[in-house]
């Protein structure tokens, strides 16, 4: 079994651009949606995703937070092709553009499609409270908002949000 811990940022400015050394196309979506966690008929997410010429099944636990149980599972493919037909909500499209910061691994979410002008960045760690440095296009936190999930973003994406939302006026 395999644990996530992670923080989410918003990104602020283009700063991270000439760090990045890789980029990634991505398309995912989600078997089930929001709406089932939300009510509890199912505790875990289970996302399909075709990363550049790979693909996964995977399945996260509902917790909101920095902690969560994750199972990651390589698929061919055609099977994720077929799986994504199948999702509920959109099919979230991105660029994951990976950026190395003061020992870490930076992940940099540049959202396209109905997600279109979102940009998040999110960093994993080997445990809660371990200690990293915040670059400075790395803004306001916003790892317990649960609409910056990608399982939110599939059902309710960025388009679709109040400009109080994509301000991030409620997130301190």
């Amino acid at each position: 079994m395999g644990t996530e811990i992670e923080r989410k940022f918003l990104v602020v400015g283009d700063g991270w651009r000439v760090a990045a050394h890789e980029v990634t196309p991505m398309a995912q979506g989600y078997i089930n949606d929001q709406a089932a966690m939300d009510s509890g008929a199912q505790k875990a997410s289970v996302r399909v995703r075709i990363q550049g010429d790979v693909a996964f099944l995977n399945l996260k636990s509902r917790e909101l937070g920095h902690t969560r149980q994750e199972f990651d599972y390589p698929i061919p493919v055609e099977d994720a092709r077929a799986l994504l037909k199948l999702c509920v909500g959109g099919v979230i499209d991105k660029r994951r553009h990976y950026v190395r910061h003061d020992g870490h691994l930076w992940e940099v979410d540049e959202f396209l499609g109905d997600n279109a002008g979102l940009v998040v960045a999110e960093i994993e760690l080997q445990h809660a409270d371990e200690d990293f440095t915040r670059p400075d296009w790395a803004g306001k936190q916003v790892t317990d908002a649960l609409r910056y999930y990608n399982l939110a973003l599939a059902s309710r994406p960025y388009s679709q949000w109040s400009d109080d939302e994509r301000a991030a006026s409620d997130i301190s």
